[in-house]
């Protein structure tokens, strides 16, 4: 199994979910998102597999800055949007062998799972 987890080293998120993997001893790839946005075919595949609203980083500057036009958006428009901008993005995103299986980190269960079923 490949892990790939995608975020930035400053958010707290972040942080945890990284800590709580080093802690159950599993291997990871941490890609900075900042330094290294995805690209627009990867982000299409996180769409497909998530849907755009669990994506949406609805807490940060960028997406505040979007306006009400976003209210309208569908996929095409998000995926541009994120795209263009990584912060847009809501983070920690995990990646298990190329393909995108959870975004988010409150608590280590739903990962648990996910990562045990395969």
């Amino acid at each position: 199994m490949t892990l790939t987890v995608y975020g930035i080293p400053t958010c707290g998120t972040c942080k945890k979910a990284l800590q709580w993997l080093d802690g159950q001893a599993i291997a990871y790839k941490f890609v900075n998102t900042k330094d290294t946005p995805p690209s627009r075919d990867r982000v299409t595949a996180w769409v497909e597999a998530l849907g755009t609203k669990p994506l949406r980083n609805t807490s940060g500057q960028s997406y505040r800055a979007l306006g009400d036009e976003k209210q309208a958006w569908g996929d095409p428009e998000w995926i541009d949007a994120f795209s263009r901008d990584a912060m847009l993005l809501k983070r920690p995103l995990f990646e298990k062998d190329g393909q995108a299986i959870l975004v988010g980190f409150r608590t280590p269960e739903g990962l648990k799972q996910i990562l045990a079923a395969g």
